[in-house]
């Protein structure tokens, strides 16, 4: 996909803050001190998330922020997996006796920090986690770090759209992207979000400017595979 349309749905715009974990995903700093993305890397780790969901059969996609619920829903429409939007319920992914219990192969999170807890849980039951992340995210709990702007809702639109279609390539459903019929529009929520062009994010009390550290990482392998960042 050409890199002008990342760049026009300001999925490579960041943060003013920058977490230590992605300053590698950084391209530059511009004048007003918003962290500008590297684009080639965003495109080469949709890619290298896809691959990856592709080897698992029971996807879970999670989104409590209202920005990424409907790009989330079309994601699972197209790709067979479980949205989970709003709040998360304790025990959706590690209690079999709740009403609403799945037991997913592999998680997605639209944002590590808002997601918390998917992201606690799938870590309890050693998930493979995917997690579309900005420069404000810590990443001590997320396998593959797909680096964007998960603020925005054009920017959550056209990530997830992109990963589901890379996501049927993968999986043979389609061979080329003239077969993707799903525009990025259809992913769009209605909802307009005050962070959407790099907003410092509002800090909750007794947060640190660099935000709350989710624990204290995962060491080794998930799943007899090695971590990827």
């Amino acid at each position: 996909m050409p890199f002008e349309n990342y760049l026009s749905a300001g999925t490579h715009i960041g943060m003013k803050q920058q977490t230590n974990d992605m300053k590698k995903f950084v391209y530059k700093t511009r004048s007003d001190g918003l962290a500008v993305l590297n684009v080639s890397m965003i495109d080469e780790r949709i890619k290298t998330a896809a691959r990856m969901l592709a080897k698992y059969d029971k996807l879970i996609v999670v989104s409590r922020k209202v920005m990424g619920q409907k790009p989330a829903v079309k994601f699972a429409e197209l790709t067979g997996a479980k949205a989970v939007t709003g709040r998360f319920l304790p025990g959706t992914i590690t209690n079999p006796a709740f009403k609403g219990y799945f037991e997913p192969s592999i998680l997605i999170a639209t944002d590590p920090l808002i997601d918390k807890q998917a992201i606690t849980e799938a870590v309890k039951m050693r998930l493979p986690i995917i997690a579309l992340c900005d420069t404000f995210n810590e990443i001590s709990m997320i396998d593959v770090v797909i680096p964007c702007n998960n603020k925005g809702r054009k920017s959550l639109a056209m990530v997830l759209w992109m990963l589901a279609k890379e996501y049927l390539k993968a999986k043979g459903v389609i061979t080329k992207d003239e077969e993707y019929t799903a525009k990025p529009e259809e992913f769009e929520s209605e909802e307009q979000s005050r962070e959407e062009y790099g907003e410092e994010r509002p800090r909750r009390p007794g947060m640190g400017r660099g935000g709350p550290r989710m624990g204290g990482g995962r060491a080794g392998n998930v799943r007899g595979q090695t971590m990827r960042r």
